[in-house]
């Protein structure tokens, strides 16, 4: 059993497709399927729609969060650690780092700003009241870093996705940015996963440890081919998490 919790936010990007990613949260929540659909109305500012996504979360099963920008993992994340402590590591699929701070960010657009807040360095009204460790952070497909993004990835410890431990949980963040030739979404980048990459991956996670959440974002819908990979990939997805 699963809940899809839609975000349509746009606000926390600085592209110029930005606002195509109402429409893309809305594509994506109608593929996730499933009987318990939460759409969340955005509010005036980023803490105000993570504080709806908050007041949102369900208790028990599978949380299903469907995008909008990277921006709405916050409240789902910061949920999983202070549920499950150590026991949670969070898979970044992403092209990017997503690691910058305010001062670092060339962009100042806070999606690219989001797991780095989750580690406890952000915009102080974004901050989780239990930051997330680096070392429960593992990385695939990201390979778009800014210099300081760089800087910190290499002078910080970051968990191994082939040695987790055996009570780990996991929480599945996708950036659709991360697939190899996909072009909706605000910043394609080339050289990604493959599809069946990406869930050959996914498959060998789940069949070794839980899924407690999934985040799927960033989706503007543009490319016909792009809708119809995600029309077949995105219940796959859910299935394996979900099992």
């Amino acid at each position: 059993m699963y809940t899809v919790i839609e975000v349509p936010q746009w606000q926390g990007s600085g592209s110029p497709t930005a606002r195509g990613m109402v429409e893309g949260a809305a594509r994506i929540a109608a593929m996730a399927g499933g009987t318990d659909h939460i759409k969340v109305e955005v509010g005036e500012t980023l803490a105000e729609t993570a504080a709806r996504v908050r007041s949102v979360l369900p208790e028990n099963g599978l949380t299903v969060t469907v995008g909008g920008d990277c921006g709405v993992e916050l409240e789902p994340i910061a949920r999983a650690v202070r549920l499950h402590g150590d026991r949670l590591t969070v898979v970044w699929f992403d092209a990017h780092g997503d690691l910058n701070t305010p001062e670092s960010s060339p962009s100042g657009a806070f999606h690219g700003m989001v797991l780095r807040t989750l580690l406890g360095d952000g915009p102080k009204d974004l901050l989780p009241p239990e930051p997330l460790r680096p070392s429960q952070v593992a990385f695939s497909g990201v390979r778009s870093l800014d210099p300081a993004e760089t800087d910190f990835i290499e002078r910080t410890q970051w968990a191994d996705l082939t040695a987790l431990p055996e009570n780990t949980v996991l929480y599945i963040h996708i950036d659709l940015d991360v697939l190899d030739g996909f072009t909706s979404v605000g910043y394609p980048t080339p050289n990604g996963l493959p599809a069946a990459e990406l869930l050959a991956q996914i498959t060998d996670l789940t069949s070794h440890h839980k899924v407690i959440g999934l985040g799927i974002t960033e989706y503007t819908p543009t490319s016909p081919e792009d809708e119809a990979l995600l029309t077949d990939l995105v219940p796959e997805v859910i299935r394996l998490c979900d099992a």
